[in-house]
């Protein structure tokens, strides 16, 4: 397999509108321990999200664009309630075939909605920390730039895209590891279709850099994350 350029072709099965929703269902359940494993999201959450959070000192407003299943919100959520962070919690995604899976994580202070970015920013929205994960390498380069400038829109404080880092090794390890978690889901073809269509750091950073300045960091292996400052 080639990975030296990005492949924008490639065209994950669950996007394909009339995949099989049983595996689509199982797919998104499973993404909660998929992402545990490689989501390097525990990471980033001690080292910039709850300092943060902490910084406002007041209840925050977080939102997750493109939830899907709902699992990070819903672990980042948990993880700020453990350390006594008071915020208001909403994952949205436009994919209304995610949102069952998403609503049985629903709880206080934790809701979810099917709506995009750009109908949010019109609806005039606005939250201290706007984040993603695995949405970026799914858009086009017009899409990107869309979902970075609402992200922005939508942001009085941080912004945080998290998504894969492209490599070789990333492939080879993830086409090994995922195999007991495969049966029944789209995990093994998406993922690896995923690694193909995702940047690699200075790949993100270009892209990105229509829509304003961003940092684009390498919080855990094989893991990029984009940081912004919003502009509500």
């Amino acid at each position: 397999m080639m990975l030296g350029t990005r492949d924008r072709q490639v065209r994950e099965l669950m996007d394909d509108p009339d995949c099989d929703p049983a595996r689509l269902a199982a797919t998104l359940h499973r993404f909660d321990t998929v992402n545990r494993l490689i989501s390097g999201w525990g990471r980033v959450y001690r080292r910039v999200v709850r300092p943060f959070l902490r910084s406002l000192g007041r209840p925050a407003r977080v939102l997750d664009l493109g939830c899907g299943g709902g699992d990070v919100i819903a672990r980042l959520a948990r993880l700020a309630a453990d350390d006594g962070l008071r915020a208001e919690w909403l994952g949205v995604d436009p994919d209304p075939r995610a949102l069952p899976v998403a609503r049985r994580r629903s709880g206080a202070g934790l809701g979810f909605r099917c709506v995009d970015s750009t109908a949010l920013r019109g609806e005039g929205e606005r939250f201290d920390l706007v984040l993603s994960n695995h949405v970026l390498h799914h858009l086009s380069d017009d899409e990107l730039l869309r979902f970075a400038e609402d992200s922005l829109a939508l942001s009085s404080g941080l912004v945080l895209h998290a998504d894969i880092a492209r490599s070789r090794t990333a492939y080879a390890l993830y086409a090994v590891g995922i195999t007991p978690l495969a049966p029944g889901t789209f995990l093994r073809t998406d993922g690896l279709r995923s690694i193909r269509r995702s940047y690699r750091a200075d790949e993100l950073a270009d892209a990105l850099s229509p829509a304003g300045a961003w940092t684009v960091r390498r919080p855990a292996p094989f893991r990029l994350l984009a940081v912004g400052r919003g502009r509500a």
